[in-house]
């Protein structure tokens, strides 16, 4: 008898970087769900996502395709409907596939494979913050970050992204139930997207109580002199004023306490989540895989947000439990890339036509097979007038954009990213070749063009919708009540059709 696939949860944080855990060192931050997770199950140390902003990386999570492959550059490009993602290929091979929460779909297709989506989405499916290449770089679009986000740090019951991650876990929590009620033996692959510990970080009591008289730190390296930081570090602190609007240190700690009372936050929810999977018996049979679009600066260098390739952005947790996961650590460069084809793999899933770039790491999950040890990334959004590439392998991090001054870095020896090689002294051998490497994965003139063309194809798509009649991408799960609860059609034991639409399965 051919054995049962396994059922797949995948959670996904949203801005969290890998240095914001215990898993990854991090002493302060309380998390003690994802603490065990990564305990009993493998912990990738050097994984990255395949852009530092959330949309591009979450369509590269699905597609397993880059951002200048699927079309995504920005938060405001659409994941075109004939792409396909991890999710059709497992529901095209039979598995049940659902999302809860966040994943930023902009356009009209808001479900890329998935049978159903459980909530909205917390962010616009249209083309309004659609950045503007062409614009002087003092220019400021309207929609961009700035430090007042970081300033609402607080204590709060009630806030948009608290309801938002209360609707996603209470939908989750409900489906994993109904799969068990169905019983119809069909494997699940089930997405569970929160949206903590993006900003602005107003968390409930309970959370921020956690670091009550803690010593939440200070960057590990201060701002960086304007005469002596990278090109693009100065673009984004300018974009989000860093500089001409910076906060105080009792406002960085405040936003610091903020950020990890928020990570506890996220923390709670996941154990909640698994905490089901025991308790329905689903646990022995489903593979948990746990990560996050990018990460947080938090302050280091100046910076703050994502939209950097510097570790604290581009870096993000990667880890897996489940049956036949081998506990361990895996130290080899990985990225999201490789993500939809590991899945593939876990499932016993052909993937057909689907055009993956990475690669599974199914085999580092189970035998503990060393992975390549690539990683690469793109960033085509604002704050660059052109295409910023990053490629990690091994010990080495090279990055370029346009005219910037090259970098790269020995991680190894220097974990922080103070010294760029390939502008100190004799650059070592890594740089040529992972120059040559970049040239033949990459024509970033070509990708330039596709970007601007992109971009002003979707302004004037975005002024003609925002006038006259109004007609939203924006998703609403479909409920019917007549299918709810107790109804004539069925006994006050059994409800009609057995399931309801919207937070159950289809009948």
């Amino acid at each position: 008898m051919t054995p049962r696939p396994p059922n797949i949860l995948l959670v996904v944080a949203d801005q969290l970087g890998a240095a914001a855990l215990p898993t990854h060192g991090n002493s302060v931050v309380h998390a003690p769900t994802l603490t065990a997770l990564g305990a009993a199950g493998a912990v990738f140390e050097a994984a990255y996502c395949a852009s530092p902003l959330c949309a591009p990386a979450r369509a590269a999570m699905l597609t397993g395709r880059l951002p200048s492959e699927t079309g995504v550059y920005d938060n405001a490009a659409e994941l075109a409907a004939d792409q396909p993602t991890i999710a059709h290929v497992l529901r095209a091979s039979g598995y049940r596939t659902a999302l809860a929460g966040k994943m930023h779909f902009v356009g009209p297709d808001q479900l890329h494979g998935f049978e159903q989506r459980l909530t909205t989405d917390v962010y616009p499916s249209d083309f309004g913050w659609t950045p503007d290449w062409n614009l002087p770089s003092h220019d400021r679009l309207s929609w961009y970050h700035n430090m007042d986000s970081l300033r609402q740090a607080r204590v709060t019951e009630a806030a948009m992204q608290t309801d938002y991650d209360d609707e996603v876990g209470f939908e989750a929590a409900r489906h994993l139930r109904d799969t068990v009620r169905l019983g119809d033996g069909r494997p699940f692959f089930l997405t569970v997207s929160f949206t903590a510990p993006h900003d602005p970080w107003e968390v409930r009591r309970a959370h921020w109580d956690l670091y009550d008289g803690v010593d939440t730190g200070r960057p590990t390296v201060e701002a960086i002199p304007r005469d002596r930081a990278d090109p693009h570090s100065l673009r984004l602190r300018d974009m989000y004023q860093a500089d001409q609007d910076p906060l105080t240190a009792e406002q960085a700690a405040t936003a610091r306490r903020g950020y990890f009372a928020a990570v506890s936050e996220l923390d709670q929810r996941i154990g909640e989540l698994l905490e089901v999977l025991d308790h329905t018996g689903l646990a022995t049979e489903t593979i948990v895989l746990f990560t996050a679009d990018h990460g947080e600066m938090l302050g280091e260098r100046g910076l703050w947000y994502k939209m950097s390739f510097f570790d604290g952005s581009a870096r993000i947790p990667l880890m897996a439990a489940g049956p036949g996961i081998r506990p361990g650590r895996i130290e080899a460069p990985v990225s999201h890339l490789d993500l939809a084809p590991t899945i593939a793999a876990l499932a016993g899933v052909d993937p057909a036509g689907a055009e993956f770039s990475g690669v599974s790491l199914a085999a580092a999950l189970t035998r503990g097979d060393e992975p390549p040890g690539e990683a690469a990334a793109e960033y085509l959004a604002e704050a660059v007038a052109a295409p910023a590439l990053m490629l990690r392998r091994g010990r080495f991090k090279y990055i370029r954009c346009g005219d910037d001054p090259e970098q790269l870095f020995d991680l190894v020896e220097d974990p922080l990213e103070l010294h760029n090689l390939a502008s100190e002294g004799a650059p070592p051998a890594a740089l040529a070749e992972l120059r040559d490497a970049a040239d033949r994965r990459w024509d970033a003139n070509a990708i330039a063009q596709q970007v601007r063309a992109s971009q002003r194809r979707r302004r004037v798509v975005q002024r003609a919708l925002a006038t006259g009649a109004y007609t939203p991408w924006d998703y609403g799960p479909q409920r019917d009540p007549s299918l709810e609860y107790v109804r004539s059609e069925a006994s006050a034991h059994q409800r009609p059709g057995q399931l309801r639409p919207r937070g159950g399965l289809p009948g």
